[in-house]
């Protein structure tokens, strides 16, 4: 519905003027954006070799954990065996044990002191002369108490010795179980990579073998290095073969026999079961934009036809361009296009580009005016209102603003008249005629 009724036949050639009625005025913020893909996963190559296999066809379709090539990796089989053999070494060290001093020695001397102390006491008693007899066993009691003494301090060292080696031995065991847990990751991180040479289908979805750019493998050994120490990532990485760094791709045909090495993207897996888009909203438009809102889809490989889609999510971060604009990335569902005739429209590819209309506010029934209608004076937006076929001027609060019709919020109603064309070329008090 138009905002406005007939035009009037009594202004002037190039100004005119209608009659404001209620319409429904959709505010249009217009975005570029993307097709997306369900999901897209790059599998690169776990170690140096070459392929020895490829059991499916370039465009094929494929469903998780299909096994797609085989890659032949000596330096990675070689790997493995040094990674066993240096676990068997470390699980034959077993348990560190560190002996302690005896005390049976002092034992033995308390026993044999014991027995000499009491004979003296004996001894001293039988002594008939009081003052030596006293003098006797004053002497026999000074020299057990030097001895209580020195045996004290005897076992008093001998618990600190024993002490300081049982340290040992707990420090020992704690190097040989540091030892074999090291040993453990790395044969670990050796048994993934040998088998990961049996390249699997991270994803469902269609496969593209070779020529693919940058990328991170999901069945790469990456993960299970970093469970090692620092000091041993090295010199684990070049037993496996490489760096696991590179970004190279395959160029050309992926076939048998097909150099390849660490971190070599080998092919991709692409699930289009169910398409998205990414949009990039500018900085001044975001804050309309909101989950739910629903949209027009024009893309530029399919012309004249329109898919619809609706505002999934709005992402928080920013992003910045070259030239220091930002913009936030808005995601929206995908709905299958339709033709005129009502047949299917093509399938959009990932990567596309669309120009995405995002029908950010919809008022039903309010007062409209055509955009041509309302102009800007100094901070304020107006109208030229036609009273008795003359022009005034009145300021307007607008709502809702679509390309060809925009909301009056206030300032305005239903049965005046107002010019809606050559609006820049009327004065106040001018006569432009009237319904």
């Amino acid at each position: 519905m138009l905002g406005v009724a007939a035009c009037s036949s009594s202004a002037p050639p190039d100004i005119r003027t209608a009659q404001v009625t209620l319409g429904t005025v959709t505010e249009v913020v217009q975005a570029p954006g993307s097709v997306v893909a369900r999901a897209t996963a790059t599998v690169t190559s776990p170690a140096n070799g070459a392929v020895s296999a490829v059991l499916v066809k370039d465009g094929a379709k494929v469903r998780a954990g299909t096994l797609l090539l085989r890659i032949a990796s000596p330096a990675a089989e070689a790997a493995l065996v040094s990674a066993k053999q240096a676990d068997a070494r470390a699980a034959s060290t077993g348990s560190v044990a560190v002996g302690s001093v005896s005390s049976s020695a002092l034992d033995q001397a308390d026993v044999t002191a014991k027995r000499a102390f009491a004979s003296a006491r004996v001894a001293a008693g039988a002594i008939p002369d009081a003052n030596l007899k006293a003098q006797a066993l004053t002497q026999i009691a000074a020299a057990e108490a030097q001895y209580a003494s020195a045996q004290a301090t005897a076992r008093q060292a001998l618990a600190q010795t024993n002490s300081g080696l049982a340290g040992i031995g707990r420090a020992a065991q704690a190097l040989a179980d540091a030892q074999r847990a090291q040993t453990r990751a790395a044969l670990s991180a050796a048994q993934g990579t040998v088998a990961a040479l049996a390249v699997k289908a991270p994803i469902a979805g269609t496969v593209v073998l070779g020529g693919v750019s940058g990328g991170s493998s999901s069945n790469s050994s990456s993960s299970l290095l970093a469970q090692l120490p620092s000091s041993l990532q090295g010199t684990a990485q070049s037993l496996l073969g490489g760096s696991g760094g590179s970004s190279a791709s395959v160029v050309g045909v992926l076939e048998v026999g097909t150099p390849v090495s660490s971190g070599t993207s080998l092919l991709t897996v692409t699930d289009v079961s169910a398409l998205t888009l990414a949009v990039s909203v500018d900085e001044t438009d975001i804050l309309t934009v909101k989950p739910g809102v629903t949209a027009d889809v024009e893309f530029d490989a399919v012309p004249g036809l329109t898919y619809t889609g609706a505002v999934t999510s709005v992402d928080l971060a920013p992003t910045t361009s070259s030239r220091g604009g930002v913009s936030y990335v808005v995601r929206l569902s995908l709905d299958p296009g339709v033709t005129d005739t009502g047949e299917a429209a093509p399938v959009p590819r990932p990567g596309m580009s669309a120009v995405v209309s995002l029908k950010v506010l919809t008022a039903k029934d309010v007062v409209a005016v055509p955009a041509a209608a309302v102009f800007r004076d100094g901070k304020h937006d107006a109208v030229w209102v036609v009273d008795g076929g003359v022009a005034r001027r009145r300021d307007v609060q607008l709502g809702a603003q679509g390309d060809e019709l925009i909301q009056v919020a206030s300032g305005l109603s239903t049965k005046e008249t107002v010019v809606v064309k050559g609006a820049d070329k009327v004065t106040e008090g001018m006569q432009v005629g009237s319904q």
